[in-house]
């Protein structure tokens, strides 16, 4: 993985500072990314999502909600992202079902919310964003050859921005 440390801790104490990471994780997004974001109810997973789509080109007049019953939005920037609500699905079928892997072999970012359980059948490889509370702080690691140097790259940002 490209002497990527095993995962970096970024302090969210403040907005300013989740649209920073927001955009630095933006910044190192390639086509058929995968990021799986973790944590509880409240803890921004959507707010660090939409953060991220703005920093890719999207609109402000475009609003970027939590698929939770939808499961699955479609969001068009730069890249095009697929931003999934795996919270309601209990089994490995119904994730495949969903298609997501094919879109990812297609390109597409995905930017899963509670994929954790889910990952394999996403296609591994992915950053985990695990964000909390208390503190407010956001846990990246990663799994893979492509989510190592993501995550290699961020924490180089990280440094020059003195997380």
């Amino acid at each position: 993985m490209n002497g990527a440390p095993p995962y970096i801790v970024v302090p969210l104490d403040t907005r300013r500072r989740t649209l920073h990471l927001a955009r630095s994780l933006a910044a190192c997004l390639r086509p058929a990314d995968l990021v799986i974001l973790s944590g509880e109810l409240g803890a921004g997973k959507t707010f660090l999502v939409r953060g991220l789509c703005r920093a890719l080109g999207l609109s402000e007049r475009v609003r970027v909600t939590s698929p939770t019953f939808s499961l699955v939005h479609e969001v068009q920037t730069r890249l095009m992202l697929l931003h999934a609500d795996l919270y309601r699905l209990g089994a490995a079928r119904e994730v495949r079902d969903l298609g997501l892997v094919s879109r990812r072999d297609d390109g597409c970012v995905l930017l899963v919310e509670w994929g954790e359980p889910w990952m394999q059948e996403l296609g591994g490889d992915a950053l985990v964003v695990s964000l909390s509370t208390r503190p407010r702080q956001a846990r990246l690691a990663s799994n893979g050859a492509r989510s190592g140097d993501m995550l290699a790259q961020l924490q180089a940002s990280g440094q020059n921005a003195k997380w």
